[in-house]
């Protein structure tokens, strides 16, 4: 039982140190631009280990695009089970992305940015990914909550979150004047004033 335990333990953290390898050369330089041996050199393992965990580099991207989504869609959950009411809900998923930008910039950059279907022909455009969906149902929720004007939702979540991922590539391309937590609390009113439900509307 031990024995097995420690394999499992190497195994996971084998797998860790080639997905965060991967995320780092796909970043850099690009999915076509780098082979299963750039990234078995890098991380220091064997190119059968790496074909054991993952089978073979599309395979292995896509192990890392899902890790990473997951990851994020936990953040999102987080949120979501944290705020109840939808200003806090969106003030938090903007806060979320801004804090994972500055935190951890190649893995907003591998989601937001990398032409995934290029190389991952199979999986649906991110967008339609769950932390996304997750955006979409916060919408949805205020609409339904009378928190939120009624309009047509992939538009209330465009005005809600749209400013705030363009902010997000400004950030990643290195234009920013400022640091990004400088443009946070403008960029949850404005995105909030676009979607809002009047006082005086509200039932």
């Amino acid at each position: 039982m031990t024995g097995n335990l420690g394999q499992s333990v190497r195994g996971a953290a084998l797998r860790k140190l080639v997905l965060d390898t991967a995320l780092e050369r796909f970043s850099r330089d690009g999915y076509f631009n780098t082979s299963i041996h750039d990234i078995r050199r890098q991380a220091g393992v064997s190119i059968g280990s790496i074909y054991h965990h993952f089978g073979n580099k599309e395979a292995l991207a896509k192990a890392l695009y899902d890790d990473l989504l997951q990851r994020m869609d936990a953040g999102l959950a987080g949120v979501m089970e944290r705020e109840r009411d939808c200003r806090a809900r969106c003030d938090g998923i903007i806060a979320f992305m801004f804090r994972a930008a500055a935190e951890d910039p190649q893995t907003l950059r591998f989601v937001l940015e990398a032409r995934h279907r290029e190389f991952l022909p199979e999986e649906p455009p991110v967008c339609s990914s769950q932390p996304f969906q997750r955006m979409r149902e916060c919408i949805e929720q205020g609409i339904r909550n009378g928190e939120v004007r009624p309009m047509e939702v992939p538009v209330a979540a465009t005005a809600a979150f749209g400013g705030a991922i363009r902010l997000l590539h400004l950030h990643l391309d290195g234009v920013l004047e400022r640091p990004l937590p400088h443009y946070l609390s403008e960029t949850q009113d404005t995105a909030w004033r676009a979607i809002a439900m009047a006082p005086a509307d509200r039932p």
